[in-house]
């Protein structure tokens, strides 16, 4: 459903999320190796959820990825989804037609509005702090 780098960037962030939680940034080496990633295009996706105003990025020898406290709670699954793949899952066809619109339909149009739908609802009214803090297994699922 989401792109390869919607899938990282929303584990990245969760990851982040959690070592900021305990007062931790952690390096772009970590999050790569973490999400199970290549460095390069783990760099591309930290470089816009930094541009979006998701994470913050600090350079130098103390440097590295956190996400402020007060911030975690505030940040919707949406806003992460928004800043790696735009909104292309909310108005792209079902079917990955060109043409597709209420006025030219394709044959799953009017049920792919409902399920759109749902999914935007889940993704505004889903927080990080919510995603970090229902990880209790640990940090391991992230590499699924």
């Amino acid at each position: 459903m989401f792109s390869k780098a919607c899938e990282y960037g929303i584990k990245a962030t969760i990851y982040i999320a959690v070592k900021s939680m305990h007062q931790e940034r952690v390096s772009l080496k970590e999050i790569a190796e973490e999400v199970d990633s290549p460095v390069a295009f783990t760099a591309k996706i930290l470089q816009s959820l930094a541009r979006h105003g998701i994470i913050d990025s600090q350079k130098g020898p103390t440097g590295g990825f956190q996400i402020q406290e007060s911030k975690i709670d505030a940040i919707t699954l949406h806003q992460i989804v928004h800043a790696i793949d735009g909104d292309n899952i909310f108005n792209g066809c079902g079917l990955g037609l060109k043409q597709c619109d209420a006025s030219k339909p394709c044959p799953v149009h009017d049920k792919f509005v409902g399920i759109r739908d749902n999914l935007k609802s889940m993704l505004h009214n889903t927080s990080l702090y919510e995603l970090a803090t229902g990880l209790d297994i640990g940090l391991t699922h992230l590499k699924r």
